[in-house]
């Protein structure tokens, strides 16, 4: 009957608790989503859900009836929707109900609970997830509230602390590094040597920033093909290594190979012809790739792994001084969500009793009416006026005071002593269905 936090219930698995094969096999693929929320909808104790799925993680946020019916619906539900076995689930998943589940989500929308901490990314998986379930109907204003305080919350973290500042992986931080060289990366063309995983991320990394141009080349030119198509580039062939280091901007290398690639009389050759434009490398690889005597050669710049992985620990370093400033904006907005949902619960009883006031007065005053009707019509709509006047001021006080309750069971008693006191019925004209999605739901119990 009364709005409780213990109504927002939260089951999944991440990057935390389970393995990457087995975050492929629970993970919710756009196609699946309208099939999924609506078998969630139709479990018993679920009146709202909201399915959040990333590469690290698939939870399901629901306003249900009972946090234990709940935490059983959902986990059959996983069980039978993805054909896992409960031997499987039961080691990697967690079940939060109430105020954890809800700090859960602003931590994860904040970047808190990422793999890194601060990314942005998980910001804009979380507007998508609710997006989508406000899109199939499956939200009510309880959901609603969550989510859209849990954006809040991440646009908070990352406005008022440094939490997200600073590249915290190694081939983002060869692209910031570009970044305070060149200045802006539109104009400069890139080329990668190596198609490996590090040369992979380098590559979309180097994409998003827009640049110009990015070569790719390998041994194994299928290898230098595929990369190419993913980055939106061209593959040219390993022997026109030389011809490209005269005109290209940035050089990121992270093959396999055991003895450097690049020489500094190769790289010598290629200046001379550059005429001294700068040119940028990004040695990645273990061993190194280019010889680190390319470095003294004027207008060259050169950095390998240990310099990249300096910047990264100095920003995480960075990171972590702000964690505890993040964590209490958190708090902050829990905070707000939970009184919302506390004052929610005082609604059905103030709704009654303003009600049952208004009775009495209109009552009272049709009583009256023989009495009154020598008055003219101003004094007749004056003593209505000063009525009504007179009960909003009797009720104030009250109303603050029952909004005001935070804790649930003082609030619950509160209201049952109204209710009794004064026959109240704060049951009336309460909506059957779930409140925002009726021709899903037909359930009696009130959110």
């Amino acid at each position: 009957r009364h709005q409780s936090v213990s109504q927002i219930f939260l089951l999944g698995i991440s990057h935390r608790t389970a393995s990457i094969e087995l975050r492929e096999r629970l993970d919710f693929s756009e196609q699946e989503l309208p099939n999924a929320t609506a078998q969630l909808l139709k479990r018993p104790s679920v009146n709202a859900v909201v399915v959040l799925s990333t590469c690290n993680r698939s939870e399901l946020y629901v306003q249900c009836t009972d946090p234990k019916e709940a935490q059983k619906d959902l986990f059959d539900f996983l069980c039978e929707f993805k054909k896992i076995s409960t031997d499987e689930l039961q080691p990697i998943f967690y079940a939060l109900a109430g105020t954890e589940a809800v700090r859960h989500l602003f931590r994860v929308s904040a970047g808190l609970d990422s793999l890194v901490v601060g990314e942005p990314q998980v910001f804009g998986q979380v507007k998508q997830a609710f997006a989508a379930a406000e899109k199939l109907h499956a939200t009510n204003s309880v959901l609603n509230r969550l989510f859209n305080l849990s954006f809040v919350a991440g646009k908070r973290v990352r406005s008022e602390t440094e939490l997200g500042e600073g590249a915290v992986s190694i081939s983002y931080a060869a692209v910031a590094l570009a970044r305070k060289i060149f200045g802006k990366l539109e104009k400069l063309s890139v080329l990668l040597i190596g198609t490996g995983e590090m040369a992979q991320l380098t590559g979309l990394h180097f994409k998003a920033q827009q640049v110009q141009k990015i070569f790719v080349t390998s041994r194994t030119p299928a290898h230098a093909e595929a990369l190419a198509a993913e980055v939106e580039g061209e593959a040219i062939p390993w022997s026109q290594i030389d011809t490209i280091l005269t005109s290209t901007d940035v050089v990121a290398t992270a093959t396999g190979a055991n003895k450097p690639l690049l020489t500094k009389s190769q790289i010598d050759a290629a200046m001379r012809v550059r005429q001294n434009r700068p040119l940028f490398f990004i040695d990645i690889a273990v061993p190194r790739n280019v010889e680190p005597d390319v470095g003294f050669i004027e207008q060259v710049f050169l950095y390998n792994i240990d310099d990249l992985q300096m910047i990264v620990d100095n920003n995480l370093s960075k990171r972590s001084s702000q964690i505890e400033k993040s964590e209490a904006i958190v708090e902050d907005t829990v905070t707000l969500f939970t009184n919302w949902l506390r004052s929610r619960g005082a609604v059905p009883t103030v709704v009654a009793l303003r009600q049952s006031f208004e009775a009495i007065r209109r009552a009272e005053l049709e009583r009256l009416k023989p009495k009154l009707a020598s008055l003219s019509v101003a004094d007749r709509a004056r003593v209505e006026e000063i009525s009504r006047l007179l009960i909003e001021k009797i009720l104030l006080t009250p109303t603050e005071q029952l909004k005001a309750i935070s804790n649930e069971a003082t609030l619950a008693a509160y209201s049952d002593a109204l209710e009794h006191l004064f026959e109240l019925d704060s049951h009336a004209d309460q909506p059957a269905k779930s409140e925002s999605n009726p021709a899903v739901k037909t359930s009696t119990k009130t959110p």
